[in-house]
């Protein structure tokens, strides 16, 4: 019976908010929206997301250097989509998280899938935390042994909403948000995982995002959050 390499949710890579953008979203975003004690410990979290057996059972790949450029657009994007044109925030974050737990190596290098998830962030680089999405991106040395086994997953949601903490935040100060416009959002789905001779498996898996939308632009993604709240 072959050995499965362990599966890849491009979720539960994550190295967490660099410093830098950590401080700048917390000041920004989350001392404002967020001050509550559910909040603080979400912030204070070391996972992301939902992590079956596997990721239990084995030790991770060597996390990606948080400072590694993304590839150029001309590098093309593989088997990832492009963002979709939404102006809501659930809507925006479900799409997100569906393209974060969906890949292909038999059809996409790992500089493909790079380039494809940048195509999904905000361009304002004050709340842009690239290192967060880069975190949940194997390193080159996992994603040629997963691109040997044709490894490749596909995602399902089932359903997107604001944690209670966010709601609670907005209701008490609906106009604080009206410097970044960034939203938070938890997204529930499953991913499906395959390999060669007929391998695959199913798995439960749960982010939280940080969705940017300003009035009249599409929405884009700001960062993920180091672990879920809902």
């Amino acid at each position: 019976m072959q050995k499965r390499l362990p599966s890849v949710s491009l979720s539960s890579y994550g190295v967490g908010w660099s410093a830098n953008k950590r401080i700048v979203i917390v000041a920004l975003v989350v001392a404002v929206l967020l001050a509550t004690a559910t909040t603080v410990a979400w912030l204070s979290g070391n996972g992301n997301g939902r992590q079956g057996p596997d990721h239990a059972a084995s030790a991770p790949a060597s996390s990606p250097s948080s400072s590694e450029a993304a590839p150029k657009p001309a590098a093309g994007s593989g088997s990832v989509p492009k963002p979709p044109q939404i102006a809501e925030p659930v809507a925006y974050a479900k799409a997100a998280a569906q393209m974060l737990w969906s890949y292909d190596t038999r059809v996409t290098s790992r500089d493909q899938q790079l380039a494809g998830m940048r195509a999904w962030m905000t361009g304002e680089t004050t709340y842009a935390d690239w290192a967060s999405v880069l975190g949940q991106v194997p390193d080159p040395v996992l994603w040629s042994r997963m691109a040997d086994q044709d490894q490749h997953a596909t995602a399902s949601v089932t359903e997107g909403h604001f944690p209670s903490a966010f709601k609670q935040a907005l209701a008490d100060d609906p106009s604080a948000i009206t410097k970044a416009y960034i939203y938070v959002v938890t997204v529930n789905g499953k991913q499906q995982i395959a390999w060669k001779k007929g391998g695959g498996g199913a798995e439960e898996r749960a982010v939280t995002l940080a969705v940017q939308c300003r009035p009249n632009h599409d929405c884009t993604l700001a960062a993920i959050a180091p672990s879920v709240t809902q």
